[in-house]
């Protein structure tokens, strides 16, 4: 079948003038998310304020920048999340979701941290996570300084963000760090063995494909040398789930990590994690941030916002 015939109509519109895009030359694709995500920035929102800080990595790691989105009207201790952005683990900038983590910040009344962590190839699993389990820690550590209730802590991220998200929620739950109220993986990638159905049905060269894939987990995970690959890594490879922070995740019916979504949501379930999860028909990678104005572009978002929102109402 192909592509298009898979899509919802609004999206498939939108699809058909998609360029093709070259994962491969990694600083030249670098470069044009960053020229993407000048042409498409909106005006600030005037109900938050915005800022950014270096904070402190971890042990003889470099300091890590961060962006933080505060409501205006701002009174008392808010809940705090630590937003991670996407783009395969060596691609993208917490500048590319300012409009998503302004809107969290009103909507959801919280304090969004959003990390901008060390990307692969350059700085290959861990160091990724390790500056997003830094940023929560510190985040955990200067609530009062900036704001936050401690007891009200949640996670999120997309794609390779919610794939961090996964292992970070792993990571917190197995080294005792923070208490976590809420974790929001969205269409995570966490699943480096590629063998499912979705995984060798997305092909198109004009989204997130098979190939891309490939190309994001070998530049992750670096020299494997056939040594095992860690749950932490790939959390898709997680055997216990149990004792992790109630959930909410999606995916579109066309995107290439649905069914490593369909998979962890089984386990959460199976582990007694509170659990929700929407499968968007015809959706594709990413297609509420690639075409916002389809209808069901602004169902999803405005679903995973209002999870958000009602997990610190709790």
């Amino acid at each position: 079948m192909e592509m298009e015939q898979k899509l919802d109509p609004e999206l498939r519109v939108f699809f058909s003038v998609l360029p093709t895009k070259n994962f491969a030359d990694v600083t030249a694709r670098r470069h044009l998310l960053l020229e993407e995500c000048k042409a498409k920035k909106s005006p600030p929102n005037p109900n938050v304020f915005i800022s950014e800080r270096y904070i402190q990595g971890g042990e003889g790691a470099p300091n890590i920048r961060v962006k933080m989105y505060e409501p205006m009207d701002k009174s008392g201790l808010l809940p705090g999340l630590l937003w991670i952005h996407g783009g395969g683990y060596f691609l993208g900038a917490p500048e590319m979701d300012d409009d998503l983590c302004q809107r969290f910040a009103e909507e959801a009344h919280c304090v969004v941290l959003s990390v901008d962590y060390r990307l692969a190839p350059e700085h290959p699993f861990p160091a990724g996570l390790e500056d997003c389990y830094a940023s929560l820690t510190w985040l955990f550590q200067h609530a009062a300084e900036v704001g936050v209730d401690p007891s009200r802590l949640a996670i999120a991220g997309a794609s390779a963000g919610g794939g961090l998200c996964a292992a970070l929620a792993l990571l917190a739950r197995d080294c005792k760090g923070p208490s976590l109220r809420f974790q929001m993986p969205l269409y995570p990638m966490m699943d480096d063995r590629n063998v499912t159905p979705s995984s060798y049905e997305i092909t198109d060269t004009r989204i997130w494909n098979r190939e891309a894939n490939l190309l994001g987990w070998e530049m992750y995970l670096g020299t494997r040398d056939g040594t095992e690959i860690s749950a932490y890594a790939a959390p898709a490879r997680a055997t216990d789930l149990s004792g992790l922070p109630p959930t909410y995740t999606c995916v579109g019916s066309a995107d290439l990590f649905r069914d490593e979504t369909i998979d962890y949501v089984m386990k959460l379930s199976q582990a007694g994690v509170p659990t929700e999860f929407h499968l968007y028909p015809g959706g594709y990678h990413g297609f509420e941030v690639v075409c916002p104005q389809a209808e069901i572009s602004q169902r999803a978002t405005r679903q995973y916002v209002d999870a958000l929102k009602r997990a610190f109402q709790k």
